[in-house]
Formats: C-alpha cells, structure tokens, sequence
C-alpha cells in the first residue's frame, strides 16, 4: 500500500500539533508494512527529524515564502509523486501545497482523506483571503473527499458546516510515543533553567491562538497566593514575546517567570517530569497534543474548554476552564489548593493516556481507511 501524507510543515519548532501528528501518523504506518512517503516544505527539516524517518521517503519542496507557506512550483515532483500513490492524505486546511496536490489527486483519480486538525472555522487574521480560498477551492477540496478525518467528535460539526455527509466523516485522535517521554532528571532540569522553587509549565508556541497571555495574567494576579511556584513558558516567539516581557518587568515578577524559548527532545521530556503543574491556556483547538505529553509523565493539567479534551475532568487528571483569565486563575487555585492530590490527578492522567491514546492505535484507525478505498 503506498501512502502519500502531505503537509505544509513538519517543522517541529513551529509546525505545531500537525506536524507531530503528521511525522508520527506517518513513522506508524510506516511500522505497518506501508510504503510512505511524506510532501511537505523545506523548512525546520532537522537531522534529527530526518533521522526519525529514515524508513519514510521524504519529499521536500522549495518554500519561497515563509508568511505564507508558499511552495515552489515544482509540478513535476508533486504529479509523480501522487501519480504513483495509492492514497493520499491531506493535513491542514488554509493551504496552497493541498490545493497544488488536488489537482492532481483529481487528474489521476486517486482516493484521499482529509484531516484539517481544527482548522476549518475562522479564526485570527486573514479572514477576507481564507473566505476567497474556500469560495474557489477549499470547500471542494473538503467535500470531494473520500474521508473526513476529524481529531475529536467536536470537529464532525466543523464538517456539517461544510456540507458533509455524517457517513463521511470520522473521528481520529492525537497519540502519544511513550518511549519518548521517559527521560527524567528534575534536579539537572531545574538547575539548568534556574529554577528554585515549585514551577507551573506552559509550553507552546508564543502566539494569540495558544493563550499563554491568559496564563501570565492569571499568574501575576495570583502570585501574592502562590508565592511558592514559578511560571516556566517554553516555546518559540510568534510576535507575543515583547508584549509578555513588558507585561513580566512591569509586575515586579521577574525572578519568578522564565521564557526558555524552544525546547525539544529529551529536555521536553524533563521539562515535564520536574513541573508540578501543566497549564494549556488555549483560545481554540482542535486536541491538545501537551495534554498527552504531559498526562504521559503523569503531570496533571489545568485546560480550557477550547482544547477539544474535556474528558480530562471526567477522569480526575486536572480541570477544564473557561478561556478567559479568571478561568484559568480559578483553575490553578483550585489544583493547588491540595497540593497532595496532584500526584493522584496526574497519576489518573498518565493510566487513561496509556490506555486510549498511542500513535500505534491512531495509525491502525487511518489504515483501514486507506484498504477500503484501494
């Protein structure tokens, strides 16, 4: 079975929850016997990354523009490629790389999924350009496919509102790799960061949509009550860096917030490990992939109601909040009001991630999707 995936990025500094959806969704298909080959653009593409796929083809196309990820119109790479697949996979929504792989997913009458991750209603800039690109082609592109792959059920009203068909739709989640969460030193992590206290964990990438301002402002406000932790907010800058660290200076916080930037592999790992508490402020998602890295570890978790994962608070792993300030203070008073019923919520956390979300499980789920339309 050859399998074609196709994403934008597969950067993992900036890339996101899709692109570690996409890279992993794609290594354990690839453990399934599939011939894969994974489209993407030459941007973030590490040794590292390169190395995880080494039993992948990976087809790297030009990207002449960053803003707007933009490929290079190398029409010949992307026609063989599709030509010669028997199925193909399109990740995201709002982009030009799917739109060029369409034609010729059309041209050559190949079946193909689709998994836009959350993406399909408006949100943030560019809503004028992104109702022109559905007027012209995004919303065929959703509604011509064979499959409809949503991350959670929350997303089959995304679909309706596109006019799919329930029958063609299904629900897919993110997994985790347990093998990679379990490097741990706490001691070293914090020394490393300069961290001397008890510590509260953001980490994502440092945009509007992400909300770690929620998490910032509700630190502050609560910092006279939780004077025993830190806040440690890991992930690259997307233009909200500047605006925190004034924000920081002009509280009088400064020792005890820390911006790490980027931090990957194993010290993600022990980032996670060593933080008493995961907050994920977010404005809207689809699943929130750092609510299964940190449930792997066993770390509990404060969520808004935007992370597609209430299911959290069914469990006793953490709370579900509003996405609004006051939520998320009311949500770390109350976790760590009881600071011995953490160990319990996070342990809850790691046995219901164990048990229903892995990368394996997910993989299986998409590959008889494939063998019915071969």
């Amino acid at each position: 079975m050859k399998i074609l995936n196709v994403n934008m990025s597969i950067d993992p500094v900036r890339g996101g929850g899709t692109a570690e959806r996409t890279v992993q969704i794609t290594k354990a298909l690839s453990a399934l016997n599939c011939d894969c080959s994974l489209l993407t653009l030459d941007i973030g593409i590490t040794s590292e990354l390169k190395k995880s796929l080494k039993n992948v083809k990976l087809i790297l196309l030009k990207c002449i523009n960053k803003r707007f990820y933009i490929p290079g119109f190398d029409f010949n790479i992307i026609k063989e490629n599709v030509k010669n697949s028997d199925f193909v996979h399109l990740m995201g929504h709002w982009t030009l790389i799917n739109v060029l792989v369409y034609y010729y997913i059309k041209k050559y009458k190949k079946p193909y999924s689709v998994c836009p991750a959350g993406a399909l209603p408006f949100y943030g800039r560019s809503k004028l350009l992104k109702n022109f690109y559905n007027l012209i082609i995004g919303k065929k592109i959703i509604r011509n496919s064979d499959k409809c792959i949503g991350i959670t059920e929350n997303e089959r009203y995304d679909f309706y509102s596109y006019r799919v068909p329930d029958q063609k739709i299904i629900s897919i989640p993110n997994g985790i790799n347990i093998e990679d969460y379990k490097f741990k030193n706490n001691q070293s992590f914090k020394k490393k960061y300069n961290i001397s206290k008890k510590f509260i964990l953001f980490l994502g990438r440092l945009n509007h949509i992400k909300g770690p301002d929620i998490l910032l402002n509700a630190f502050i406000d609560l910092k006279e009550k939780i004077q025993d932790y830190q806040l440690l907010i890991i992930g690259p800058d997307e233009g909200m860096l500047d605006e925190m660290m004034k924000k920081v200076k002009s509280s009088n916080n400064f020792d005890d917030i820390i911006f790490a930037g980027y931090v990957g592999g194993q010290e993600k790992s022990k980032a996670y490990h060593a933080a008493d508490l995961v907050v994920i402020p977010s404005r809207q998602e689809a699943m929130s992939i750092v609510v299964l890295e940190a449930g792997i570890t066993g770390t509990p978790v404060v969520i808004t109601d935007q992370c597609g994962f209430d299911e959290i608070g069914d469990v006793n792993g953490g709370i579900v909040v509003p996405a609004t300030i006051e939520g998320v203070k009311s949500g770390i008073k109350e976790m760590l009001a009881d600071p011995d019923k953490l160990v319990e919520k996070g342990n809850n956390l790691k046995q219901f991630c164990k048990r229903y979300y892995t990368w394996a499980a997910s993989a299986k789920k998409y590959y008889e999707i494939h063998k019915q339309f071969i």
